[in-house]
């Protein structure tokens, strides 16, 4: 076995759904303003008795079950979040036991919005190496839980969820190396913080660096995996918002590419969105078995992670 591939992806959203009409009861708000600003129209909000570590195990066992495999069959658990509340025992331990995994290495990954990006690197990295044999990598956050709702700039955009996929050696790689990188001077930009923990940014600082910055980059990942942008099937960005998600993917040049919009619907549920946007890209038949996908995270620490996929 020379590489990794994505052998199966599933995901999991809280039933709860908060429309932008329900949001203009809470603040000073408007649906106009909400799609107009940001392309925004609902997003799932997990329930108290939701912990992260749930909605984590419901995307988890999705993949499972469409990989074919039993629990037992898994050897390392990555979760990439940054909504834990708990230090210890960490996301990945919690899901290993909800799931019934025997003996995995358990560890999270918390590079808020590229997490599962950064995560999938890691699990690649693993296999390749030898120390892994199959890995489950999963985005969860609930981004509800740390969302200031007095404020009409952050709280429009939060939702909550979870994406996962199963990591498996493969004769030939399906998962193309990443490109990594952050600009640590500016990680203030996009902030989890204080006590109780929340979240705030600095938008225009944001969107500045994703539309300007990273489109060279998601290109360079592109030829890291032996691909220019016109072979992709579909692109796979950071559900951050819609405003910055298609100026990106313009500027990238995958002129031939299914473009995901989860975030339309989703909101942004940071380390999740990747993962539950290419979960229902594949559910939905846009995508085929083998297609290539370019997956790109980018956010908090303004931190960036991408690589090139085979889709499942």
């Amino acid at each position: 076995m020379n590489g990794s591939r994505i052998a199966a992806v599933g995901h999991y959203q809280p039933a709860n759904v908060l429309t932008n009409e329900d949001l203009a009861g809470m603040v000073d708000t408007s649906d106009e303003w909400i799609t107009t600003r940001v392309g925004i129209r609902t997003r799932h909000i997990a329930g108290p008795d939701e912990p992260v570590d749930e909605l984590a195990s419901h995307a988890a066992a999705k993949a499972l079950a469409s990989a074919g495999l039993a629990p037992a069959d898994i050897d390392l658990v990555l979760v990439a979040t940054s909504t834990a509340v708990d230090r210890s025992p960490n996301m990945a331990a919690r899901v290993a036991a909800r799931l019934g995994i025997p003996s995995p290495a358990a560890m999270d990954v918390n590079v808020v919005c590229a997490g599962f990006t950064h995560a999938l690197a890691t699990a690649d990295h693993a296999v390749r190496a030898g120390g892994a044999a199959r890995v489950l990598v999963i985005g969860a956050d609930k981004m509800s839980a740390v969302a200031d709702w007095t404020d009409r700039n952050t709280c429009v955009l939060v939702g909550d969820g979870a994406g996962a996929a199963v990591v498996e050696a493969a004769a030939e790689s399906g998962i193309g190396p990443v490109l990594w990188g952050s600009v640590p001077e500016m990680g203030h930009a996009v902030r989890i913080e204080g006590t109780p923990a929340r979240f705030a940014q600095e938008g225009q600082s944001v969107y500045r660096w994703a539309t300007t910055k990273l489109p060279p980059i998601a290109r360079k990942a592109c030829e890291k995996a032996g691909l220019v942008p016109e072979d992709l099937a579909a692109v796979v960005l950071h559900q951050a918002n819609l405003r910055i998600i298609e100026p990106l993917a313009e500027k990238i040049g995958a002129v031939n590419a299914v473009v995901a919009r989860d975030v339309a619907e989703s909101g942004n549920t940071s380390a999740a969105s990747i993962p539950l946007a290419l979960s229902k890209l594949v559910e939905q038949g846009a995508i085929s078995t083998g297609d290539p996908v370019l997956l790109f995270g980018f956010g908090g620490n303004l931190s960036y992670a991408g690589q090139v996929v085979r889709c499942p």
